[in-house]
């Protein structure tokens, strides 16, 4: 089977490279290189990376599509598609949540801050609406109580590479089913979601750390981000931050260097 692949980030690449074992990649669309970091290095999305690792050809406007695949596969993509491409050949997109439960751009992360436990990957057709095709196939997956952004990637990337390889041998087998259920989107997420505010719960704020990778915060007049968080009953412990212009470390060592001076959070 032809195939077009679009898709940007790291959890993408494993099932990105399932597909590319069994078929022919005619073509990998992902986000041009943009500036990363303090230093505004021009940086390469991992997708790209690995397609050219692979020999692949690389694009990044999909409004210069011009191609007659048998399949086009989608997965955090991050633009929207018109029918240059939606009327090229079927479209399917696999999308890591269980829709129509958060549809839009942050499906892992809004699910683990609203502390869900159970998730999701489906794989749907694509339409001009956004996350609202008919779903061909869809599994259900755990989410643990310390689980993050990233262990969440990690299992959907497991998941979605065996999803992926079963429908694309054989497409017959799933038929579309339109999505049923209260719709929920998500939005764009940005560093001021990662402002915690220290009237939430413990369970609330542990949820925040592990969704962003980090919890933002004074403690004691210092800039902080908390890397990693514990529940411990119903307490929360604190595991690794990172003070502002030093490197990550243990909570115990941070606390240290106060001097026995009181804690005070958000200060």
């Amino acid at each position: 089977m032809k195939v077009v692949l679009m898709g940007t980030p790291d959890f993408v690449v494993p099932i990105f490279n399932a597909v590319a074992t069994r078929h022919e990649v005619i073509a990998v669309f992902t986000r041009a290189p943009k500036p990363v970091g303090r230093k505004h290095i021009i940086t390469k999305s991992p997708v790209h990376v690995w397609a050219e690792s692979r020999g692949l050809p690389v694009y990044h406007k999909p409004s210069e599509y011009k191609f007659t695949p048998d399949m086009v596969f989608v997965a955090a993509y991050g633009a929207i598609l018109h029918d240059n491409v939606l009327n090229s050949a079927p479209c399917v997109n696999l999308h890591p949540s269980l829709l129509p439960r958060y549809r839009g751009p942050s499906p892992i992360r809004t699910a683990i801050k609203n502390g869900d436990t159970e998730s999701g990957v489906c794989i749907m057709q694509m339409t001009n609406e956004l996350d609202a095709g008919d779903i061909l196939m869809c599994r259900k997956f755990d989410i643990d109580i310390d689980d993050t952004n990233e262990t969440v990637e990690e299992k959907v990337s497991r998941i979605g590479s065996e999803m992926i390889i079963e429908y694309m041998d054989a497409p017959e087998k799933y038929p579309p089913i339109p999505q049923s259920g209260k719709i929920v989107y998500t939005a764009k997420t940005g560093v001021y979601d990662e402002i915690i505010d220290w009237k939430k719960s413990a369970l609330e704020i542990h949820n925040l750390v592990r969704a962003f990778g980090a919890g933002r915060t004074k403690i004691n007049g210092i800039d902080v981000k908390i890397l990693k968080t514990k529940m411990n009953g119903d307490k929360m412990e604190i595991v690794t931050v990172q003070p502002a212009g030093k490197k990550p470390m243990d909570w115990k060592s941070f606390v240290n260097g106060l001097h026995g001076a009181e804690i005070k959070f958000g200060e």
